[in-house]
């Protein structure tokens, strides 16, 4: 038997263990061969090859990012599958619809050099762009309702997609004279193909270059993107095929440009690539980080700016963003010829996932979400730094009590074991507190569940001859209520 002073020693010495691993969570470098993060991968790769086997899925490429790093990456599948080309990350793909990331992109770093604002009108830039409005009183759609799917236009500008023919730029121009806008700018959230391909138009006219070459020299050149490109048919790009038929087979899609519409649907790149793409989004705070953006421009484009209808789903700049329970999800899917494509991002702990499939039907928003939830979550527990606690004093019990005030009625502190929090006892939901996170010498910080209480200012209290007589709560106080 242990010595019970020996077995609290060891009981001790275990918590303190406990407590630097929570500190010091592993290097980033570490984090491919952590146990859990290469469990989950076993776990997905084997639910992965059993989706590949019984959708007969041809292909899938799949990562998945921390912060400045590619964790992991896999390829499952035939790039081709008469040929037995096996699947790999640096196979390419048509990106398709994520081409729009990088036009917003263009149009952010247009804007952080002062040469374009997001609340000009488009036809400022573009004279010709005179859709017929929805309404005659409509106002001008500006550069901001192109990038967030809030200018009401129509989602393409003609049959390319049943034709497989796209338009070239007067192409573009004709259509956009003669067809009228089918809502007015800000009524609601309406996905459009050639707002974001008037986008495009707008970084030509600025930068005096094409699309294509400024996304190669700003965009790809600077981040290191070497696999990718636009609209070309490059060596080492997957064949792309459609949605298996009843008999099993699967139609090979054909090589498309997009042309002018290239902004929107046009970019090629690979799952190395993109997620070289997906850390330049958690480059604030990121040393090593290769930064494109102002900061300032990268909260933007991942703050929403226009909702669905239903509030479920919206659009920031460029970035769709939704939520699935308690997860905020950035990023975008892509359809094309042949090709599903899909990223999420959780931009709190910097975690990315990218799906690349090479069929109609890969559904590549369903396997992020589960690559999300399992290697994504298993790397962001592996990475958590946790926050350095102020240790408990006894001598805060002192705190706790009832403070009015002129105009803000009535809270109450109260002590739960060693942990101090505030409620409005007249309220109807006393289960979510707000509660005071000890910063030291006896201040504290408010951590509220709702940013209408001054959350994340000082909480301190003022005393008098050993008495408590009031809480100062960012600006405002409150007087102690005398028992």
């Amino acid at each position: 038997m242990i010595p019970l002073k020996t077995a609290n020693l060891i009981e001790s010495m275990r918590r303190i263990a406990i407590l630097i691993l929570l500190a010091f969570p592993i290097a980033a470098a570490d984090l491919p061969d952590d146990p859990n993060v290469k469990g989950a991968e076993r776990f997905f790769s084997s639910w992965m090859n059993g989706q590949i086997a019984y959708r007969n899925l041809p292909g899938v490429a799949v990562g998945v990012v921390y912060d400045q790093q590619l964790v992991w990456a896999q390829g499952f599948g035939f790039a081709d599958v008469d040929a037995k080309i096996p699947m790999t990350p640096s196979t390419k793909f048509r990106m398709a619809s994520h081409s729009k990331l990088f036009t917003a992109t263009a149009i952010m770093q247009l804007r952080d050099a002062g040469k374009i604002h997001l609340d000009d009108a488009v036809a400022t830039y573009l004279p010709w762009f005179q859709i017929r409005p929805a309404n005659q009183d409509d106002p001008a759609i500006t550069i901001e309702e192109l990038l967030t799917h809030s200018a009401g236009l129509p989602r393409e500008a003609g049959p390319h997609w049943s034709e497989l023919s796209f338009p070239d730029a007067k192409g573009v121009q004709q259509f956009v004279t003669s067809h009228q806008a089918a809502f007015a700018p800000e009524v609601r959230w309406k996905y459009s193909n050639l707002g974001f391909t008037i986008a495009g138009m707008v970084v030509e006219k600025i930068s005096g270059e094409t699309w294509a070459t400024y996304i190669q020299e700003h965009i790809f050149n600077p981040l290191g993107m070497t696999s990718s490109s636009v609209d070309r048919q490059v060596e080492g790009l997957a064949t792309g095929y459609g949605v298996r038929m009843p008999d099993g087979s699967r139609a090979k899609m054909p090589f498309v440009d997009a042309r002018a519409m290239g902004a929107a649907t046009g970019i090629t790149s690979t799952v190395e690539d993109m997620a070289k793409f997906v850390s330049s989004q958690f480059a604030p705070g990121s040393p090593d980080a290769k930064q494109i953006l102002s900061t300032g421009a990268l909260r933007q484009m991942h703050r929403v700016r226009m909702l669905e209808n239903d509030w479920k789903s919206g659009n920031a700049i460029g970035f769709a963003v939704s939520r699935d329970g308690d997860k905020i999800y950035v990023g975008h899917g892509g359809s094309y010829f042949g090709y599903k494509t899909q990223t999420l991002m959780q931009m709190d702990p910097k975690v990315g996932v990218i799906v690349l499939t090479n069929s109609d039907d890969g559904n590549p928003r369903d396997l992020a979400v589960h690559l999300m939830q399992s290697v994504g979550e298993a790397v962001i527990k592996a990475s958590h730094v946790a926050p350095v606690m102020v240790s408990w004093d006894p001598s805060w019990s002192r705190f706790a009590g009832k403070y009015r005030s002129r105009i803000g009625g009535e809270v109450e502190v109260v002590d739960i074991n060693q942990r101090l929090v505030v409620i409005d006892p007249s309220g109807p939901f006393p289960e979510h507190p707000n509660r005071l996170e000890p910063l030291g010498n006896g201040l504290f910080r408010l951590d509220a569940p709702s940013g209408g209480a001054p959350v994340g200012e000082t909480v301190r209290f003022a005393e008098e001859n050993g008495h408590v007589v009031r809480m100062y709560t960012g600006s405002s106080y409150s007087d102690r209520v005398k028992d």
